[in-house]
């Protein structure tokens, strides 16, 4: 199955072959991709390496890499809202968290290297000291759907993103992600860092935050944003209205 890399800086993925099909995820600039099928409109069907997520995208967005490169470590992380690289002597800017395997210049038939904004990636050591600061930097980011950057993310492609900065993978969608790591049974016990998931009236899950304490949390609901929260749920600090009914809170670190 051939192998591939993300070249351009946020790639939408797609449930369907066509531009005007939903966006049910993202791969952010460096991410490695296999594919699965390619049709004669030139979309492809990839399956992401970090988290397994399937959908479409279209061709030009990747390049074909060899199976070292896909194996390769993460070396490199940006560090600003849009850090700067050259490829094949062409700038390109990428969002914030973006990881790289910079071991290899060449990607396939593209050069590429870090000009401004790039540092070594180096997983925190001690993430509970480390989240915080990388979630206030998503504060105020609009909610997208399928999103997972600065520029546009949804619930849990913020909290994904958050972990995997830290170097903690997270699986994609906020269901996904409540069957990873340890239940929290009450609010109370709940550290700072732990991820709390929401249900909706059939009991499905379908939203997750960050808790900041066991009264705060930090989620992307309209835009990312900081609300009170009880063993009910949370209450919208602007207006007052409890929107969101809490369900379980999983610790994973």
């Amino acid at each position: 199955m051939p192998l591939a890399i993300t070249i351009v800086p946020v790639m939408p993925l797609r449930a369907e072959p066509s531009h005007k099909s939903e966006m049910i995820s993202q791969a952010i600039f460096g991410e490695c991709v296999e594919t699965e099928t390619v049709n004669a409109d030139g979309w492809v069907k990839v399956r992401l390496q970090y988290d397994g997520y399937e959908g479409w995208v279209t061709q030009s967005h990747l390049e074909t890499i060899t199976l070292d490169l896909y194996n390769a470590p993460y070396t490199h992380i940006a560090t600003q809202w849009a850090a700067r690289l050259s490829l094949n002597g062409q700038p390109v800017y990428i969002p914030y968290g973006s990881l790289l395997k910079l071991s290899a210049s060449q990607w396939g038939n593209v050069k590429v290297s870090a000009e401004s904004g790039i540092e070594p990636f180096a997983p925190a050591k001690l993430p509970h000291l480390a989240w915080r600061p990388i979630a206030h930097t998503f504060l105020n980011t609009a909610y997208l759907w399928g999103g997972k950057t600065v520029f546009g993310t949804d619930c849990s492609g913020f909290t994904q993103t958050v972990y995997k900065i830290l170097g903690i993978p997270l699986l994609r969608d906020a269901y996904q992600q409540a069957t990873e790591g340890e239940t929290v049974s009450l609010i109370q016990e709940a550290k700072p860092g732990d991820l709390a998931f929401f249900d909706n009236e059939a009991g499905k899950i379908t939203h997750v935050g960050l808790l900041l304490s066991d009264q705060e949390i930090i989620h992307a609901s309209g835009k990312v944003r900081i609300d009170p929260i009880d063993h009910q749920g949370i209450v919208n600090a602007d207006t007052g209205v409890r929107t969101h009914k809490l369900r379980l809170i999983r610790r994973m670190f």
